[in-house]
């Protein structure tokens, strides 16, 4: 998903003198709920949500831990998000004969539920300022690396603690650059069911073609289930469907968890970002998308197994490139360079001000560092050598004290570790076998063929042969082999003969080496961005919403079409507009690849309303990881659900603007029509509210 930016918009904010407050431009803001923008909205909107509204949109909207949005929509536990949110779970429940993915799903009873094999859920249920407590741990005179291991065994300590006096799952956040530390409490659903998705024709119509594009058709949703027990969840707190819907000009809000933003970036970070770190990135997805293409030419089989990675890869190089092409526009980075001159100007005409100046200095030369070290890494790719690393850290990792470890393998995230690691769903050697091989030759290339390491990784063997031997050999596919392992520790691990993990064990001191470095540059990072922080709250004020940490935020904006080279864009769609969209990419041999309805649809053509409002627009800030996010009304209704953001938006991760940047939702009238008309999910509607 993608946000906007207006020419002198910069961190989230419009300058309105050098020394003066600054104020958030348009509807920007992707808004802490402990900390509501309540007077923005009030004098922008006429609305002031009561403290009420927002613990009720905060508990039912729920975090998918494999990255998206989510919302409760039933007391029965219902969770409506994304079918591309869905699409890694509806892989993973797919065999050769059941495409669930391709073909659809619905479970008419919820014996029928199928349950997914590693799939958490959160709902925020509380969060906590521990800044002080957290800071408390860091003393003068500390090491970026000494302040690193304290703020890390602090916060080990405070989540370990939480989780034993909660039972709750218990994360620390850091925000605003470390100015500010967060506790958020989740409760965690890990029994989780399919209970519908639409076909992938309708859930991703028009394809890669159509993808950050508008107009858009697109019914990109799927229901799940969250059970206790047992038996389905018991949920108090929920969306009530607005089945009249939204109309145009209307305000609207969107709940959900935004990735990564980088909109408090210096200047020069960006350049940094734009001419070596997105290229570089760019030229490994390409690679791999090359790769998976290629693997999926060998029949249905293998582009079956391929296809998500395949269409993460492909949605992944998409947004890399928006992103690439906003910095490289000249507006963005001048605009963002007036900004940050008068900042810095006003920085240095206050003797008491002008120290942190260093900060920005400091902000250069690690973004070049960081540069370096991303193309320093190890990229061997697999998901069972992916496990085989997991089990050999973990093992070094739990002969030291939780506060020691590195933070994914404290006790706090412990049981979230452990699904991952003991997840039944399919491993497919062929798959693996390529994914490997290509990853070994692009360490070759990366350190040479005589390097040390490669010469012991490949043992004599290419790349191909070597992969190939390591995957046939392996009995990592077996979750009961990992589990001796984990249980075995140490002295299992070291013990293994089996390929994957000894390949692990070789290049373990390498990683760590890497890791480590990573670590010292992200503490020097934090420090510079505390200090630029401080310095743009001295001279500014404190009215700045944080930077996106894939955690619950609220943001808003109003329904609204567009401009895009002299024509109108509206802000609804229909599915009249669909049937016409899939007519006019006709061709003499029938609809093109990725623009023909499914047969359900065109069987129940008839009965549709066809000025059933199907996507609509609105200017709601959000990014990546609020995909699923539900969008309300005033009332606190679900009115659509977000599933991408137009192309314009995708200068999100650094600046908002609203002049054409989009976010797309699904609207709800279509996913209510689809359900009833061409699906006949009469058990499910009922259900609803």
């Amino acid at each position: 998903m993608g946000r906007r930016g207006i020419a002198i918009a910069v961190w989230g904010l419009v300058v309105v003198s050098a020394q003066g407050l600054s104020i958030a431009s348009a509807d920007e803001g992707m808004w802490l709920f402990n900390d509501l923008p309540r007077g923005l909205l009030k004098e922008r909107h006429g609305f002031e949500p009561s403290e009420r509204w927002a613990d009720n949109l905060r508990l039912a909207s729920v975090r998918f831990n494999n990255g998206g949005s989510a919302s409760f929509i039933s007391p029965t536990g219902l969770v409506l998000t994304n079918h591309h949110v869905g699409a890694d779970t509806l892989g993973k429940l797919s065999t050769a004969d059941r495409d669930l993915f391709s073909e659809g799903f619905l479970a008419r009873t919820p014996a029928e539920e199928l349950q997914a094999p590693d799939l958490e859920l959160n709902q925020l249920i509380s969060i906590e300022n521990v800044t002080e407590e957290v800071k408390a741990a860091v003393t003068d005179g500390m090491s970026p690396e000494e302040a690193l291991d304290a703020r890390r065994a602090r916060i080990a300590e405070i989540e370990s603690r939480e989780k034993e006096a909660t039972g709750l799952r218990c994360d620390v956040v850091a925000l605003y650059g470390g100015n500010l530390y967060h506790l958020y409490r989740y409760r965690r659903f890990t029994d989780v069911r399919l209970v519908w998705a639409p076909e992938r024709a309708i859930a991703f119509f028009g394809g890669d073609a159509d993808n950050f594009e508008y107009p858009r058709y697109d019914l990109d949703a799927c229901i799940f289930r969250v059970w206790e027990d047992g038996t389905p969840a018991e949920i108090d707190t929920f969306l009530r469907v607005a089945r009249e819907g939204a109309e145009a000009g209307d305000l609207v809000f969107v709940s959900g968890n935004p990735g990564r933003t980088q909109r408090l970036l210096s200047v020069d970070a960006l350049r940094e970002i734009r001419d070596h770190q997105l290229p570089h990135q760019l030229d490994l997805i390409r690679r791999r998308e090359v790769l998976l293409q290629q693997f999926s030419l060998d029949g249905p089989e293998a582009a079956r197994r391929a296809r998500n990675s395949l269409f993460g890869t492909q949605n992944g190089r998409k947004a890399r490139l928006g992103a690439l092409a906003a910095l490289q526009s000249p507006g963005i980075l001048e605009g963002k360079l007036v900004d940050e001159s008068q900042l810095l100007t006003a920085l240095g005409s206050d003797p008491e001000l002008r120290p942190l100046l260093a900060a920005w200095d400091a902000a250069r030369a690690n973004a070049m560092a960081r540069t370096a070290l991303q193309e320093s890494g190890l990229p061997i790719a697999s998901r069972l050598f992916s496990l085989a690393q997991r089990i050999v850290q973990l093992a070094e990792e739990d002969a030291k004290p939780s506060g020691e470890r590195l933070p994914e393998f404290a006790d706090a995230g412990r049981e979230s570790l452990l699904l991952g690691l003991y997840s039944k769903a399919p491993i497919y050697p062929d798959l693996e076998t390529a994914l490997l091989a290509d990853s070994l030759g692009q360490l070759l290339e990366r350190r040479g063929a005589d390097d040390p390491l490669c010469t012991r990784i490949l043992a004599g063997r290419s790349p191909a042969d070597r992969a190939a031997e390591l995957i046939a050999g392996t009995g990592l596919g077996d979750v009961e082999v990992r589990k001796t392992l984990v249980e075995g520790g140490q002295q299992a691990v070291a013990a293994s003969a089996d390929p994957l993990i000894r390949l692990a064990l070789l290049v373990d001191p390498e990683e760590r080496r890497v890791r480590k470095l990573g670590d010292e540059l992200a503490e020097q990072d934090r420090q510079a961005a505390d200090a630029m922080m401080k310095a743009r709250f001295a001279v500014r004020g404190t009215s700045e919403y944080p930077d996106a940490t894939f955690t619950l935020r609220l943001a808003f904006g109003t329904i609204a079409g567009y401009q895009e080279q002299g024509q109108r864009v509206p802000p609804f769609t229909t599915i009249e507009g669909a049937f016409a969209h899939e007519e006019s990419h006709r061709t003499a041999e029938g609809p093109q690849q990725d623009f023909a309805l499914p047969e359900s649809w065109h069987a129940a053509r008839e009965r549709l309303d066809p000025a059933t409002p199907m996507n609509f627009v609105c200017t709601a800030d959000i990014i990546g990881g609020n995909s699923g996010s539900p969008v309300v009304n005033r009332e606190g209704e679900l009115v659509g659900l977000i599933f991408d953001g137009n192309i314009q938006s995708l200068s999100a991760s650094y600046v908002y603007a609203d002049e054409q940047s989009r976010a797309v939702s699904v609207d709800v009238r279509a996913i209510l029509e689809a359900l009833d008309k061409v699906y006949g999910a009469t058990q499910l509607l009922s259900e609803l509210p």
